[in-house]
């Protein structure tokens, strides 16, 4: 593969989170397919080495260079002949001098009517279509004998059964597992041609947040390390913005420094419109802000704005609420910003072990976990001030839209942890 120079993809437009006019209230899979619609890769692409591909996201279709298997090859260890050499009953045939083993060919084609030793993964030789496994065999220094009838091709695999030279290995859009490097080396895969690493950048702001030396009237910050261990376990690159107080000017500062350095910016805190909300002030005054208002509990502030053409997206300031926002809105929306295919988490369908009586009109997500006899249970309190919580739990409970009582047995979507990629 020829090394082709860094490409950079257009950036995202001004109105591309705008919402309709007279929208109030956007359920979760509407916002969603928005954010699908929207969004496009903003990371350039480069060609790299297959060896430092972990985590990469394909921006190229890739094509098995080889085959494979390469060529027929035998399944077990045994003895090879043709087909037409046998029938029903015992069937004897001489054996041929020499072998075919994994990396040693019988480079001689083999005499119609003979059959030659041959084991797992040799090439066919010439003159051999099937085997039969030794197990099956009496052997003599000069003769192999079995019981026919055997089926043709017997024990045996076709070039390309796995993958045809030529076809697609993977696809553009796939981020690349340990299995996938597998693949594509066995397919004679040296290059790919990926995305550049998503560069994340995080910001807290807010006057009660610190990091050291909280006085009686602050908090430590939760959200920070919290959401650059997110970005980090995503395969990005996180860089940590720090914090700043709720000064318009030390925002912008934040942002203009995040802007020139990241290809996406999550901020917590101050994405509301109350008194202190600077973050999205200043975004509406200069950033293209559309403020989001889902719904779903917690988390239902979602700003999403540009700021000098970097994509920017607001989470909410609670610890509880900034988590299931990332995990449901900002996960996707990296992805798909990285050029990876658009993440959905897996869903399982379990037994409750709780009650709750639920409204309609908005989508909840519990903190929950798998008890002793596989049903889901969720943590004491549904209070978005409970961090604990958030450790707690191994995933959360999807509550539908509508309204829904549920009781000790009835089946309910459990969302794993795992699925959102946090290990």
């Amino acid at each position: 593969m020829t090394q082709q120079p860094t490409l950079v993809p257009p950036r995202l437009r001004n109105d591309c989170f705008a919402m309709p006019q007279g929208v109030a209230w956007t359920p979760v899979d509407e916002a969603l397919a928005r954010l699908r619609a929207a969004l496009h890769p903003v990371a350039g692409v480069e060609d790299i080495p297959l060896a430092s591909a972990l985590g990469r996201v394909l921006a190229a279709d890739v094509l098995a260079l080889r085959a494979n298997p390469p060529h027929a090859n035998s399944a077990v260890d045994g003895y090879g002949f043709a087909h037409a050499a046998t029938g029903a009953g015992i069937c004897q045939l001489p054996l041929a001098a020499g072998r075919a083993a994994a990396g040693q060919p019988f480079y001689d084609t083999l005499p119609n009517g003979q059959a030659i030793r041959i084991l797992t993964g040799a090439i066919l030789p010439q003159g051999v279509d099937t085997v039969v496994l030794e197990e099956d065999c009496a052997i003599s220094a000069d003769v192999v004998a079995f019981d026919g009838p055997i089926k043709p091709r017997a024990n045996t695999r076709r070039a390309g059964e796995d993958l045809a030279q030529g076809a697609i290995a993977l696809p553009r859009g796939h981020k690349l597992r340990a299995p996938d490097l597998a693949l594509l080396a066995a397919t004679g895969t040296t290059q790919v041609q990926a995305y550049r690493r998503l560069r994340v950048g995080v910001l807290s702001t807010g006057d009660e947040i610190t990091s050291h030396n909280a006085a009686p009237h602050q908090i430590y910050d939760a959200n920070r390390p919290m959401l650059l261990a997110l970005v980090t376990g995503w395969g990005f690159d996180a860089i940590d913005l720090g914090h700043t107080p709720d000064s318009p000017d030390l925002i912008r500062h934040h942002l203009d420094e995040g802007a020139k350095s990241t290809d996406v910016i999550l901020t917590s805190g101050g994405a509301s419109a109350g008194d202190e909300d600077h973050v999205s002030r200043l975004l509406s005054a200069e950033g293209a802000l559309s403020s989001w208002r889902i719904a779903m509990k917690p988390g239902r502030p979602l700003a999403l704005a540009l700021w000098q053409g970097v994509p920017v997206v607001g989470l909410p300031g609670n610890p509880v609420a900034a988590l299931i926002c990332a995990l449901i809105f900002a996960r996707p929306a990296l992805f798909a910003l990285a050029g990876a295919d658009w993440a959905e988490p897996a869903r399982f369908t379990l037994p409750a072990a709780f009650a709750k009586s639920k409204k309609a009109g908005r989508r909840e997500y519990l903190r929950a976990r798998i008890n002793a006899d596989g049903h889901a249970e969720v943590f004491a309190s549904e209070g978005s001030g409970r961090i604990s919580g958030l450790s707690w739990a191994s995933g959360l409970v999807e509550l539908p839209d509508e309204a829904a009582d549920i009781t000790p047995g009835t089946a309910v979507q459990f969302l794993p942890y795992s699925s959102f990629g946090i290990g």
